[in-house]
């Protein structure tokens, strides 16, 4: 048997998205009597049939991962994303106890590894807990975590990852850490030399052991766009 985790974020108009994304909208444009009565299908006694939603999403608003494009303006959007990269053995690795701001090193990821004893192999999806997802409906979400590095993150490639992921808003330390440091998106910067992505807005990484287990991670396949919403899923053997 297996058991399914939902790793995602409800979409909807009040939720808390990063400064500059605009929150979604979700407006009915069709009822299910209306479209019954527009077919016709109403003049036969079927009065209800189905309704729709226009949806008009950041591609940066809840769960998402970020494609090349979002830092190269001539990089690829997030239809080309590679999928292999989306469906592999999936690594938590906890950074509750750092400080609020702190930007995690390569030493913190080899200590992060050490204490659940786990080696990383090529393809793991590392996924980093802040622990900001224990408050994603609260303004606080936006500003007490903390962030990967771009030494961090080229460690991890180095160690043959390509897909991150954090249940924070942003991959780095929040905005004003990397104000206070004068360090800006910096991870995200390491896209520039990197083919790498990752996954941010992430729920729930409280429920899965630290590793043993799948992550499907599959974006949505928007043409163009420097991200795109995904459904991301921890599969567990039990």
């Amino acid at each position: 048997m297996s058991r399914l985790v939902d790793l995602s974020m409800p979409v909807h108009k009040d939720m808390v998205t990063f400064p500059r994304i605009p929150t979604p909208s979700l407006l009915m444009y069709e009822t299910w009597q209306e479209f019954a009565e527009g077919v016709g299908a109403d003049k036969y006694g079927v009065d209800s049939l189905t309704a729709s939603y226009l949806v008009i999403q950041s591609d940066h608003a809840g769960t998402h991962m970020d494609a090349l494009k979002h830092i190269r303006p001539d990089g690829p959007g997030a239809e080309k994303i590679p999928l292999e990269y989306c469906y592999s053995d999936g690594v938590v690795l906890d950074f509750r106890y750092l400080e609020k701001g702190a930007g995690i090193t390569a030493a913190d990821i080899d200590e992060a590894l050490e204490k659940i004893g786990y080696g990383l192999k090529e393809r793991d999806i590392v996924l980093i807990q802040t622990g900001a997802s224990a408050y994603n409906d609260e303004e606080r979400y936006l500003t007490d975590h903390c962030g990967m590095t771009a030494e961090a993150t080229k460690y991890l490639i180095s160690r043959g990852v390509r897909l991150m992921g954090t249940d924070a808003p942003t991959f780095d330390p929040p905005v004003w850490a990397m104000f206070e440091r004068k360090q800006f998106w910096e991870a995200h910067r390491v896209m520039w030399e990197e083919d790498y992505w990752h996954i941010e807005n992430l729920t729930n990484l409280d429920q899965l052991p630290p590793y043993g287990f799948k992550l499907s991670a599959f974006p949505l396949k928007w043409t163009g766009t420097t991200g795109a919403p995904l459904r991301a899923v921890a599969i567990l053997d039990e």
